[in-house]
């Protein structure tokens, strides 16, 4: 159950720490480049990666998200680290799963670029 945790904590920590600060950064960005579309995000996103703040940020979410998991109290552990940890990993497969889909449906229709 520890692993479980763990993974939980990290893949939640990588998650928040990519939507929080890309969040802002992408629409600063959208005025100053002359990438259009998706092209923005990925580049968003890939320069997240190589951020130091990106790596602080993943740190310490997973440190606060493992933490609550050891917690004595269950209702704390419930609301700090299994609600916020599962929804957002559901949410997050969901949307990759779902854009999976649509690159594949429409490039096997041909009208997808």
């Amino acid at each position: 159950m520890n692993y479980l945790k763990g993974v939980l904590s990290g893949l939640t920590g990588i998650i928040l720490a990519e939507v929080i600060p890309v969040s802002w950064s992408v629409f600063r960005g959208m005025s100053r480049e002359h990438a259009t579309g998706l092209a923005v995000l990925k580049y968003g996103l890939l320069e997240s990666l190589f951020s130091p703040l990106f790596w602080i940020l993943v740190a310490s979410f997973f440190a606060l998200f493992f933490a609550a998991s050891r917690s004595r109290s269950k209702p704390l552990r419930v609301l700090v680290f299994w609600i916020p940890t599962v929804t957002l990993t559901a949410l997050s497969i969901a949307v990759v799963a779902l854009f999976t889909y649509l690159i594949l449906h429409f490039r096997h229709q041909g009208s997808f670029h």
